[in-house]
């Protein structure tokens, strides 16, 4: 997982609530096996037609809005199935970074794992940026998890938290600026790993064939 400090990036506005991850990722696209290139099939079902040519009212199909990085969305964003692969297709796709008022658990757990920042802030809020968001595709907003902070550079600024309990807001935040997911985070405890395997008794060794 690849470090996270603050990104700078065009602002895109999906107005919609309780977006659930088989919007995000269709369910017919997880035959696939690789990790790659899921970004093209983001939000597919609203992004194209019966023909897979782009419906031109969607907002990522709008000009100006193609290289968004700050993704802005409506409450419990991520709803439904379990599915890391929206995860994935939101990062693929170019977007290091949603801002919203509340996500789903489990898509909410899966942003940490990948290294996608969840900024959540008062519904007002959101609505705000979203406001200023759909006027156009010239909304920029930083988004600092060094200080936990979103601006526009102008008017807006706030802070963020990524959880409502602090101390899981704390490690989340450590892990994302190191750049360490779950296995990263196991491997820092080789050394102790190895000591406990060493201690282990003969008789728990499994039997040889």
């Amino acid at each position: 997982m690849e470090p996270f400090k603050s990104v700078t990036g065009k602002a895109v506005p999906l107005d919609r609530v309780n977006v659930d991850t088989d919007a995000i990722v269709p369910a017919r696209y997880l035959r696939r096996v690789e990790r790659t290139g899921w970004g093209e099939v983001l939000f597919y079902d609203w992004r194209y037609d019966e023909d897979g040519d782009p419906k031109p009212d969607f907002v990522l199909n709008e000009p100006g809005f193609e290289d968004g990085k700050v993704l802005i969305v409506g409450r419990n964003f991520g709803t439904g199935s379990s599915r890391e692969h929206a995860v994935w297709a939101i990062q693929q796709y170019g977007f290091k970074a949603i801002v919203g008022s509340s996500f789903a658990d489990i898509f909410h757990k899966n942003c940490f794992e990948n290294g996608v920042v969840p900024v959540i802030l008062p519904e007002g809020q959101v609505q705000k940026l979203m406001r200023a968001a759909k006027e156009g595709p010239a909304l920029e907003l930083t988004v600092d998890l060094e200080k936990c902070e979103v601006s526009d550079g102008h008017s807006f600024r706030a802070p963020f938290v990524m959880h409502s309990d602090k101390e899981t807001h704390d490690f989340r935040r450590e892990t994302i600026l190191q750049g360490l997911d779950e296995i990263a985070l196991t491997l820092e405890k080789d050394a102790e790993i190895s000591a406990f395997e060493e201690k282990r008794p003969k008789f728990l060794e499994p039997a040889e064939a």
